[in-house]
């Protein structure tokens, strides 16, 4: 299991746009993919969950990696977050 802790920077925090380019970045991979904001916790391959969150620009996100290329994923998403979000 790998995890990764960002802050969105993004002026309206995870809206549509970037969360349907996130969800396209996380399908590309077998492992598991989870986006935590405080107790929440949903799939980071699903937009309903992703976008149910309501993430707002300062607050900090957890993503929960858990399979064989967890690795290569939470690169991955790491520079997607930086990136875009």
């Amino acid at each position: 299991m790998r995890e990764i802790k960002y802050v969105i920077k993004d002026e309206m925090g995870i809206h549509a746009r970037p969360a349907g380019l996130l969800i396209k970045e996380a399908g590309k991979f077998t492992c598991t993919i989870n986006i935590k904001k405080d107790t929440k916790e949903v799939d980071a391959k699903r937009i309903i969950g992703v976008m149910g969150l309501g993430v707002k620009q300062g607050e900090e996100i957890t993503v929960i990696f858990n399979g064989p290329d967890e690795e290569e994923a939470a690169k991955t998403v790491a520079e997607f977050l930086k990136s875009n979000l």
